[in-house]
């Protein structure tokens, strides 16, 4: 597919506030202080995990366990009117905060007061991309580089904006929305190029990332994460048998979330997406693995060749994307310093491998997980439980479910401790069964599933339209491609509904014991457990670390602080802003140290495809718009 740069036209929208901020020295973010993050100071917050490595752990101190208890609201500002969740990570420089929400605006506060210093909205059309955008209208960050702010939109452009004025600088295409693609994700700057990957597997789409020159948008290269007719890239050559002759749609595979780099290797290392559709059956691709879908890949910064993989799902069909955090660290196992990436995979499995080459090193159940009986302890392939296959006649119930025991929150890790912080969710399930008289939509969601429990009939039209069963742990993913799917089969003709897939027995469950949310510590070194909390969840929100022995967590409305090496909770701070939260981060600006986090959703979106809107809740609460909120010790500050 051929991507070009579009002209430069864009609305004159940007907004410049000036004298009311401190003239402090500027700076310029390159390459240098991108890479040496986690030996400055931890002042300002300069791209989405903290280092290159993701690591978002803060050498900050001055807030500690002591004091953490006199945390309180400092200041607010109110980031858009909503329509989705919040899920962008801020970043600080300069003594301003930047940040993106909902349908791609970009905003620069006042770090001390929240005062607005600019804002910028790429205008994107709405009503034309509703219905393209798969999983929610989310953005999950910006970049900076070289007096510049990244900032991708939904419907496949990405800008650079001027720092202090937040004035367009240049304007490059990523993807097409006409050809169903969108970006979501937080760009990375490595080696002066800005990587990004797109979102849309649900539909017909062929994941890839590209790369971008800073300075000036020219596309540098791209990687296609599953082959594809005229590839040169030996990697994909050698992917190409691993997939059936005629890959249905484009193959899947986006990446949407997870990207972290190597300056040593220059190695950018990215997640993968599903294969689609979701069903073995319904792709026609039995004893396929399916290269690179659900995996992690390294490609080489400079040229964004191939050169490894660890696929953690071969074959997928349950929706287990790799897209999930990807944090390196230096560990020493069994008394050999090894260079590891770790992820704790929507699968329920917590992978340790080697970032040099790709190679398993370990990994262990943090949540409850049916599909599998375990993994191969020599390469880590899974070892499939054979009652956990599908079909049009039988369906199972599977854990983790869609949404994954983890889902695109960020992990921490204290590397003077060695612990990983993760937040997820065990038990509960989903209960798949393959479509019947499944038909390619070259232009749709291609599933190529049913949902909810037997005996009950099945839906007649894409049964993804169907309401949560009982029990169900259902994603934001699937909750929207229901509703998408529930529009259209209300405005098409109905049809006979098919036979019911008959239930499975439960399948048994390795992992741990106890269901629910929780926060866990990982021991990098000995893959051990250290402790575990209750209260957390698979999607949103999620961590960061800091070395005043504290770990924060982000989730269900609230703000929490637990001592980093036992897991005492030392801070509970009801947000009062209903919505999904993003991920929390800490800075400091003229000596003080504060917390930041945007959340809510607002008022919910229109309906898309034309549905009628639902009647509206006499009981239901006045929708609050997102806001930004920013915590210091002894903040008083009160929400409108």
């Amino acid at each position: 597919m051929f991507f070009r740069r579009s002209s430069l036209v864009i609305p004159a929208l940007a907004l410049a506030a000036g004298s009311a901020f401190a003239q402090a020295p500027r700076t310029k973010v390159d390459d240098l202080a991108l890479r040496n993050a986690a030996q400055s100071k931890g002042e300002e917050w300069l791209s989405y995990g903290f280092t290159p490595q993701e690591t978002r752990y803060s050498p900050l101190t001055q807030i500690n366990a002591s004091n953490v208890s006199r945390l309180g609201l400092a200041w607010s500002y109110e980031v858009g009117p909503g329509g989705g969740g919040q899920e962008a990570t801020p970043l600080v420089h300069n003594g301003v905060i930047f940040s993106t929400t909902q349908w791609s605006v970009v905003f620069a506060v006042d770090a001390r007061t929240g005062k607005e210093k600019w804002r910028w909205d790429p205008e994107v059309n709405q009503t034309a991309l509703r219905s393209k955008i798969c999983c929610g209208v989310v953005q999950r960050g910006i970049a900076m580089y070289d007096g510049k702010i990244i900032a991708p939109s939904i419907d496949g452009r990405l800008f650079a904006l001027d720092e202090e004025t937040g004035k367009p600088v240049w304007e490059s295409r990523v993807a097409y929305p006409q050809d169903n693609y969108t970006l979501t994700m937080a760009p990375r700057v490595a080696k002066g190029k800005v990587i990004i990957g797109v979102s849309g597997a649900e539909y017909p789409v062929r994941g890839f990332i590209a790369a971008f020159d800073a300075k000036t948008g020219q596309q540098s290269w791209k990687f296609y994460t599953v082959p594809g007719p005229g590839d040169k890239d030996p990697g994909l050559i050698k992917a190409a048998a691993t997939w059936p002759k005629n890959i249905i749609g484009g193959g899947g595979a986006t990446v949407w979330d997870a990207i972290s780099y190597d300056p040593e290797l220059e190695l950018v290392y990215i997640g993968t997406g599903n294969a689609g559709p979701w069903s073995e059956d319904t792709r026609m691709s039995k004893g396929f693995d399916l290269l690179y879908a659900a995996s992690i890949v390294a490609v080489d910064v400079n040229t964004g060749l191939y050169k490894w993989h660890f696929q953690n799902v071969p074959g997928d069909e349950w929706d287990f994307d790799s897209v999930q955090h990807l944090l390196q660290a230096d560990v020493t196992i069994k008394g050999v310093k090894r260079k590891v990436l770790m992820q704790a995979n929507k699968n329920g499995f917590l992978y340790t491998i080697d970032r040099t080459n790709g190679k398993f090193v370990r990994a262990i159940p943090f949540a409850k997980v049916n599909w599998a009986l375990g993994l191969d302890e020599s390469t880590g392939r899974p070892i499939l439980n054979p009652n956990a296959k599908y079909s049009e006649t039988e369906s199972v119930n599977i854990t983790p479910g869609p949404g994954g025991a983890h889902n695109w929150s960020p992990m921490s890790f204290n590397p003077n401790l060695g612990l990983l912080y993760v937040s997820g969710q065990s038990g509960g399930g989903f209960t798949y069964a393959v479509q019947p008289n499944f038909q390619f939509n070259p232009q749709g969601q291609n599933m190529g599933i049913v949902f909810g429990r037997g005996p009950a009939p099945a839906p007649a039209k894409p049964a993804v339209g169907a309401p949560a069963a009982a029990g169900e742990n259902v994603s934001p993913e699937v909750a929207a491609a229901r509703a998408a799917a529930a529009a259209a089969a209300a405005a098409a003709p109905p049809a006979p509904a098919p036979a019911a897939a008959k239930l499975r027995e439960p399948l048994a469950a390795i992992g741990p014991e106890k269901d629910g949310g929780f926060l866990m510590a990982y021991d990098a070194a000995t893959g051990q457990e250290r402790w575990r909390v209750p209260g957390g969840s698979a999607i949103g929100g999620g961590t960061f670390a800091t070395a005043s022995n504290l770990v924060f967590q982000a989730t269900g409305g609230k703000l929490y602080a637990y001592s980093a090496d036992k897991g005492e909770k030392l801070l509970e701070i009801a947000t009062g802003v209903p919505g999904q939260m993003a991920p929390p981060i800490t800075y400091m600006v003229d000596g003080k140290q504060y917390v930041a986090i945007q959340i809510g959703n607002g008022p919910p979106p229109p309906p898309a495809n034309g549905a009628p809107a639902p009647p509206p809740n006499p009981n239901a609460p006045p929708a609050m718009k997102p806001r930004l909120l920013v915590y210091a010790l002894d903040g008083t500050a009160k929400l409108p």
